[in-house]
């Protein structure tokens, strides 16, 4: 055994403050606020050239030709390629969404995907050429000596004109009239029945409007080819959530690779939100380049660059309409939505708006009969996809904005209404109409908790003064769950005991400011009884472990899992080791703290001494989880804004939630995860928004001086309480996700606060009003302009 290799002791430590269930320090903090983060950015190879991307000035248009020959003479080139060169060294589209019908019952065709555009472009943004060379700049300026001359062509791109008769068409061969899939759900002549015998129909028109997901990093991929004696293989380091499906979708890309013989690796991520989620052109681009050029090649998205090209969020168009009984029961609801999901859509882009959306949209309300029909709808924009509650908030939107405009047509408070509609906990297991079941959950309980927190019954006082400063004050709520998880889908978790002292757990799933490794660390100490200095969570290398990664709110539930898994069975591993070190049977050792004791001796031996023993010096073990089922989150959340009618100015000046998570491992960090998510649920409602010009297809906000994220001036301190007396039951951590649950609440209960403030000035105009709501679309409407959602005719 060598000197380094010395065994640890674990005396005068404890572990007990560090397990779950504790608001333990987040353990990636010290590096990270020390400049001591390692983001692909960082990186920089000894020879490594760099990729600059000439991108489509139009929305639409016919590709004529591309000359290159002037732009290889410059300075620093290393290559150059287009579409049809990528085109013609076999390179793959990217896999392409499937799983829905088109409107003739044939699966879905949906245009082809390939990392550099060929004979047609479909959005402002898309690729068409790549150039390396051995500096960023020197690319830049070869990029802009290619000439490209396109033919423009007409373009749409809201969901509502793509539909119409004479709309341009983004792919007839797979989308006659841009509808791509459509989808039903529910039954349809007793949903109309119940309609017809309603004593009360709510009707409303709603646009999800499309928004960027903002990182603080933008996006980073760098390529490099290594060779050696086992053969030669693509490392790729990149800014992701899932390193398993980015190493999947280069091999099936890229030709002559393979899943073995692509690693792909994540370092710190600053951010993602849902945006970095999959396989995007630009890294098969990078790739590519380093394999033809057999050198490191590195890639670094500008902030415009994924405002035009990184995957977009919401931008669903909604007739949603309920059907209530003369008592303020529901007796139906009925929607029809039009998805916009791009010139080329993602698999998830479509399932949000067709599927994982629908799962939610009864929310937790006893709604018996539901008639669903949906559309996705091509148009010339960039993609949607996943972005922080992905389809659930657009559902939960919905739902929470038909419950208050019906409680002020009955003139019943939203508070009550909700109660007389509500799942009782007598009905769990529940079965929704969407065939959906709920395992758990008590939400007039969470509701009454939240009524309390947030001061509900002395709100009209509070009102009296807002209007004493001449200031209009509203109230607001939403009371819902969401989905979580990803059924049948499985993560692995690699464990090392080492020689020198700690415990290494590597997991697919990824850290991206979510204090994720800090829950892992806790949930580890848990099983292990050590330091949590003595944990070193590891992710992100497809070397070491593989999984779906970190999206839909499922890291804890299904990552977690997996990890305790792996520590049981590295203890069961060590504990039969121990048996053979203290020549005693496995059954009669026991293990606590770090150390195996022969029982009823004084015979034991420490875990890392055990590991110094070893031939490798190490002990390890796998283990992996697979989610059987999601989990199903709850909250309700009150705001309150005030109004400033000379200018339209919102700002929220109350928000209080209560929510239902299951069993909680680190409060500190699910109450950051709620507040944070509950800030974009805000920037959705008051000021975000994607804007592209109707007739040319330019994006109007492709930087942060046109698009608007909420400040810190916007709203005041948040009252965030939970109650962890409803554990999951579908998973043994007993947990339910929490990543998105304030993203869901916070923008139906800031709309429906700003409604209520604006109602009696306003009139029955006020239920058109559309997000977001800024302090111009809210003066318009004070002065009795109320512009509503453009619906297909």
């Amino acid at each position: 055994m060598s000197e380094a290799a010395t065994p640890p002791t674990l005396d005068g430590l404890s572990a007990e403050r560090f397990g779950s269930g504790r608001a333990v320090s987040r353990i990636e903090d010290p590096a990270l606020v020390r400049g001591l983060g390692r983001y692909t950015d960082d990186l920089m190879p000894e020879g490594a050239a760099f990729l600059h991307l000439l991108r489509s000035p139009h929305a639409h248009g016919r590709i004529l030709s591309i000359d290159v020959q002037a732009a290889r003479d410059m300075p620093g080139v290393l290559g150059i390629w287009t579409g049809a060169d990528l085109q013609a060294a076999d390179v793959q589209p990217l896999p392409p969404a499937s799983g829905f019908k088109r409107p003739d019952g044939q699966p879905m065709q949906p245009p082809p995907r390939r990392a550099l555009a060929v004979n047609v472009v479909r959005y402002v943004g898309e690729p068409m050429v790549a150039v390396v060379a051995a500096t960023r700049a020197e690319a830049q300026a070869v990029a802009n000596a290619v000439d490209c001359r396109i033919d423009s062509l007409p373009a749409v791109t809201a969901a509502a004109a793509a539909v119409a008769a004479d709309a341009p068409l983004v792919w007839a061969e797979g989308a006659p009239g841009n509808v791509l899939a459509v989808q039903r759900h529910g039954d349809r002549s007793a949903c109309e029945a119940a309609f017809e015998r309603a004593a009360h129909r709510i009707a409303l028109d709603i646009d999800n409007q499309r928004l960027a997901a903002c990182p603080m990093e933008p996006r980073s991929v760098l390529a490099q080819p290594i060779s050696s004696k086992a053969g030669n293989r693509l490392d790729v380091h990149l800014s992701c959530q899932m390193p398993t499906a980015v190493r999947n979708g280069l091999a099936a890309t890229l030709p002559g690779q393979s899943p073995e013989s692509v690693r792909v690796r994540v370092g710190d991520v600053g951010g993602g939100f849902g945006m970095k989620t999959g396989l995007y052109p630009e890294d098969v681009v990078v790739a590519f380049c380093a394999l033809q050029l057999q050198c490191p090649v590195k890639w670094q998205a500008e902030r415009a660059e994924d405002f035009l090209s990184a995957v977009h969020g919401r931008d669903l168009l909604s007739r949603a309409e309920l059907a209530l009984d003369a008592n303020g029961r529901v007796l139906a609801l009925r929607v029809r939505s039009w998805a916009n999901v791009g010139a080329y859509p993602t698999g998830a882009g479509v399932a949000i708006g067709l599927l994982i959306g629908p799962w939610v949209a009864t929310s937790v309300y006893d709604i018996p009969l539901i008639d669903f029909e949906l559309q996705a709808v091509l148009s010339h924009t960039a993609s949607i996809g996943a972005y922080r509650g992905a389809g659930r908030p657009e559902a939960i939107y919905t739902i929470e904005r038909l419950m208050d405009t019906a409680a002020r047509v009955l003139a019943i408070d939203p508070a009550e209404l909700r109660r007389r509609n509500f799942i009782q906990p007598q009905q769990m297991p529940y079965r929704s109409a969407m065939n959906q079941v709920y395992d758990s959950g008590q939400f007039e309980r969470i509701l009454d908790q939240g009524l309390v927190l947030a001061n509900w019954g002395d709100f009209r006082a509070r009102r009296s003064a807002s209007e004493s400063r001449g200031r209009l004050r509203g109230r607001g709520m939403a009371t819902f769950l969401e989905w979580t998880g990803g059924n049948a889908l499985t993560e692995q978790v690699q464990v090392r005991i080492t020689a020198d002292g700690f415990i290494e757990m590597t997991s697919a799933t990824m850290a991206m400011g979510q204090g994720i490794a800090t829950s892992y660390a806790q949930l580890a100490v848990d099983v292990f009884g050590v330091p949590i200095e003595r944990i070193r969570i590891l992710q992100g290398d497809t070397d070491r472990a593989n999984g779906f990664g970190s999206a839909g709110s499922r890291s804890l539930f299904t990552g977690g899992a997996a990890l305790r898994v792996a520590a049981k069975q590295a203890v069961a591993t060590a504990r039969d080791l121990a048996g053979q070190a203290l020549e005693a049977a496995s059954a009669d050792i026991e293990y606590e703290s770090g150390r195996f004791t022969v029982v009823g001796t004084d015979l034991s031996i420490g875990l890392f001494e055990l590991a110094a023993q070893q031939p490798a010096e190490v002990i390890e073990a796998d283990g992996s989880a697979t989610a059987d089922a999601p989990t199903w989150p709850n909250a309700c959340h009150l705001c309150e804004v005030e109004i400033e009618p000379d200018t339209g100015e919102v700002q929220v000046v109350a928000y209080a939630s209560v929510n239902d998570i299951g069993f909680i491992v680190n409060p500190m960090i699910v109450r950051g995860q709620v507040e944070g998510g509950a800030v974009q649920g805000i920037g959705q409602a008051l000021c975000e928004r994607i804007a592209y010009d109707p007739a040319s297809g330019q994006l109007l906000s492709a930087s942060f001086m046109d698009y608007a994220l909420p400040r810190v001036d916007g709203f005041l301190d948040f009252k965030t309480a939970f109650d962890t007396s409803v554990p999951c039951l579908t998973n043994g951590l007993g947990v339910k996700g929490v990543g998105e649950l304030g993203t869901i609440g916070a923008t139906p209960a800031v709309v429906n606060a700003v409604i209520d403030a604006l109602a009696k000035r306003v009139g029955p105009a006020v239920d058109k009003l559309q997000m977001p709501l800024t302090a111009e679309v809210v003066w318009q409407a004070l002065q009795g302009r109320v512009v509503g959602a453009t619906l297909p005719s």
